[in-house]
Formats: structure tokens, sequence, C-alpha cells
């Protein structure tokens, strides 16, 4: 495990992989638990997404006093949501945790939605169990709202039954969380270039390659993720100072992920591959 910086601003991955956990000897350098960060802006603790790298996080936190997080959900498929009924800080009395998230159509409050879908009936563990307190709040997705002097934009991305991407902004340094989406056929995603300008840092859906996302024999258009090369286009575009590729495909094995990350660099300097357990200081 990196060293935790002083700064008050910084990045921690728990968990950088897309689609499905993907344990084993040949993904254990960048890690294979799904989509989950954590960031920590000014005092405060934002935790993105609840895959299974959530799980790891949780088991962290444990070693610590009372903890208040703010969790956000970029959606709700499988691999963002997975490591839920295993985040023990939540069955933990003293613990409180402000969950936010965009409400479904069919969902009639974020904690019913959360309790029946998240928490669903095939969790192992049910909603009494936890005893950490739990706040809800409903997001409208494009709208801009503060954590004290923590400015959060959101803006929704291009993925099959929606996402929403989230600015994170403290004392005029920002990143974008940017996952999960795939890019424009003719032209860059206004909603994504409005997000990532002049970001310190943009985490970005680079699931594919581009030789992947347009192979004839197994095309990935309309899979709802992007590619490392528009990752760079957008970085490039938008003015972003560093470019984090997340969301690896759960195919690609370490030794295929340092080739990337060697690409990446070539093309955008400063660029670099998200793994398990790595910490960046945005301030």
């Amino acid at each position: 495990m990196e060293t935790i910086p002083s700064s008050d601003f910084f990045i921690q991955f728990w968990g950088v992989r897309g689609s499905i956990p993907t344990p084993g000897k040949d993904t254990v350098r960048y890690g294979g638990n799904t989509s989950c960060i954590e960031m920590h802006v000014g005092g405060k603790r934002l935790i993105f997404d609840g895959g299974t790298g959530l799980r790891v996080l949780g088991k962290s936190l444990l070693k610590q006093g009372p903890v208040e997080a703010h969790m956000f959900f970029t959606h709700y498929h499988w691999d963002h949501i997975q490591g839920v009924p295993f985040f023990t800080p939540a069955f933990r009395e003293g613990n409180c945790f402000h969950i936010h998230g965009a409400l479904p159509a069919d969902a009639s409050s974020m904690k019913q939605h959360f309790c029946e879908r998240v928490l669903h009936s095939n969790s192992p563990v049910p909603l009494e169990g936890m005893h950490a307190d739990l706040n809800f709040y409903e997001l409208i997705c494009g709208e801009t709202f503060k954590l004290d002097d923590i400015t959060i934009e959101t803006r929704p991305l291009n993925h099959p039954n929606g996402a929403m991407g989230y600015r994170v902004t403290w004392q005029g340094h920002s990143v974008f969380y940017c996952t999960d989406t795939e890019h424009l056929p003719d032209r860059l995603d206004e909603n994504v270039l409005h997000l990532a300008r002049e970001a310190e840092v943009l985490i970005y859906d680079a699931m594919y390659t581009d030789e992947e996302y347009s192979n004839p024999k197994s095309p990935k258009y309309g899979w709802g993720h992007s590619t490392w090369q528009e990752g760079v286009k957008v970085a490039q575009a938008a003015g972003v100072k560093r470019l984090a590729v997340f969301h690896h495909e759960p195919n690609h094995s370490d030794d295929f992920l340092d080739n990337v990350a060697i690409q990446v660099q070539e093309a955008c300097p400063g660029a670099f591959l998200a793994h398990e357990g790595m910490i960046v200081s945005v301030v």
C-alpha cells in the first residue's frame, strides 16, 4: 500500500476493473476489484461507486475511529454496487454515511431504491443489519451542488440506462470522475468536455483500445465504454493535467496493461493507468 500523503486533496483507487471482478495471477499488479475510488477533500471523505473495491476500502476504515463519508453512485450496474453488502463500516454503530445518486424513474425514493435494488433480495445481509447512520439524497443529473467549500458538478454520460459524471472542485483544483461512458462517433462529448475543463485529474473509462472497439469481428459499439485513445483526445482538448486510465477490461492482463501504459504515456505525457492502492495527490 502506498503512503498516505499530507495533501488536503488526494485520490485513492480501491477498485479499477470494469464489468466483473477478475481475481487471479494475471491481474495482481493492476487489481481485479470493480469500481471504487476515494477522495479526501478538505477534511471530507468522498467515496465514488460501490464495486468490490468498496469491501477493501471498508477493511481499511475499520482501523479508524467513527467514520463519516459521502458516497456517490454514477449508476447502479452490478460492477458499481457489488461491494455495498460487504462494506463492513456500514454495519457498525457510530459511523455515518451520506448516500447520493440519481433516482431511477421507477423508484419512489433513494432509500427505497437502495434497500430494494442495491441491497436487493440476493444480498446476504438485510438493511436491518446496517447499524450506521444512513442518510439518502436524490441528485438531479446536470445540477451543481456544494458540500461546504467543495463544489460538485454533474452531467449525464453516454451509457446504457444512463450514468452520471462527477467533477469535484476544491480551492480551484478539480478532479473529474468519468465512468461509464462511450465516446460519440463524430465529435467529443460536450458533457465530458465541460466537466473535464482544465482538471488536475481526469479519471476516464478507457475500457478498450481503438482496435478492440472497432474490431469488425467483435465491435464494441453501443456497449457504453470508451478507449484510451479517446481519453487522450478529451484530456488534450480540455487542458487536463493528468489522465488516469480506468475501468480496465476484464480480459486485459497485467502484461497487456503494461503495454497500454507505455502507449498512453507516449501519447499523453503525465498520463497513467490506475491500479489498486494507487494514491494520487491533486494539490
